[in-house]
């Protein structure tokens, strides 16, 4: 199957199952926290590097990385590259018990576009789907996914390819429903027994 037909695929499947819920809305307006073994801040450039087990939590978005990098442009939005071993990504949607996860070699988050790119041993799980893929690009907002196979991969190698779980959302009950009992009523226009005529 083309690239493009295939990307084009697996984004209409991840469409085709999204609810109507969407990531938590309020998160980028949260203020962002830093935590790790050492800090580099250089003001001039708005470039900030941190390394050793570093933990970047905005809102109920958490990322955690070897190293994250954080540049901040003049209308003070700002955007993270976080890399690892993998690195990850942890998102709560709205209005429901449930997170988006996502991992990485490389995870860059933009906070104005509410866009995160995992690149490398990409792999993204919503509730028990889950997506697969050298690239993949998700949009918190709308919650929609575009994952991407490595480029020039052979025709029928399975190394690279983009893989997709999507579970069923509705499951047959285990147990047919127990049959409504038949009421059994005396027959009033029937003589009593002994009296038939």
């Amino acid at each position: 199957m083309h690239p493009s037909k295939n990307n084009f695929y697996v984004l209409l499947c991840l469409a085709l199952v999204c609810s109507p819920s969407h990531a938590e809305l309020s998160d980028r307006d949260q203020p962002i926290h830093l935590e790790a073994g050492q800090v580099n801040i250089d003001d001039a450039k708005q470039i900030s590097t941190f390394e050793g087990a570093v933990q970047f939590t905005q809102g109920t978005i958490t990322i955690r990385g070897d190293k994250i990098v954080v540049t901040q442009d003049k209308e003070g939005l700002k955007h993270g590259t976080a890399t690892g071993q993998l690195a990850s990504f942890r998102q709560k949607r709205q209005g429901l018990d449930e997170y988006i996860e996502g991992y990485g070699e490389r995870i860059e988050y933009d906070s104005n576009n509410a866009a995160i790119d995992f690149f490398g041993q990409a792999h993204i799980k919503r509730g028990q789907d889950e997506v697969r893929g050298d690239h993949i690009t998700y949009n918190s907002r709308t919650e929609i996914f575009q994952a991407n196979s490595a480029p020039n991969q052979k025709a029928g190698s399975s190394k690279g390819r983009v893989r997709v779980i999507i579970q069923p959302k509705t499951k047959p009950d285990a147990v047919a429903p127990a049959a409504t009992p038949v009421l059994i009523k005396p027959d009033p226009t029937l003589p009593p027994p002994g009296n038939a005529q």
